[in-house]
């Protein structure tokens, strides 16, 4: 899923970070790993959660924890608005991807995230 396909707004505030993103029907949105655990807030709609492998439908409004180092992605099978929400002292929304993506995020694993989501 390419960024301009998505809706995204970039909110900062007292060291936290949170990415919103308006998720179509049947869009997956493919994640990547990082190097600390965040929340992920499902404000509205229902998606396929897909984590480390466990799969699982969440509808929302819902709160899930991502554990340090996982890969996770998520398919939406409504319209949905999904929050990612990190700890952060970056305040540039062109920079704070950067710094907050583990290193060493496999390829591999993205595409295999992917067809389990598709």
């Amino acid at each position: 899923m390419e960024a301009q396909d998505l809706n995204i707004a970039h909110h900062f505030g007292g060291g936290v970070y949170a990415k919103e993103t308006h998720v179509k029907a049947g869009q997956v949105l493919v994640q990547h790993k990082h190097e600390h655990a965040h929340l992920s807030v499902l404000a509205c709609g229902t998606v396929e959660v897909l984590v480390g492998g466990a799969r699982s439908i969440v509808a929302g409004p819902a709160c899930l924890t991502i554990e340090a180092g996982k890969h996770h992605g998520i398919r939406a099978l409504t319209d949905v608005v999904w929050y990612c929400i990190h700890s952060t002292d970056c305040t540039d929304p062109q920079e704070v991807d950067e710094v907050l993506i583990a290193d060493g995020t496999d390829a591999g694993e993205m595409q295999a995230i992917a067809r389990g989501l598709a």
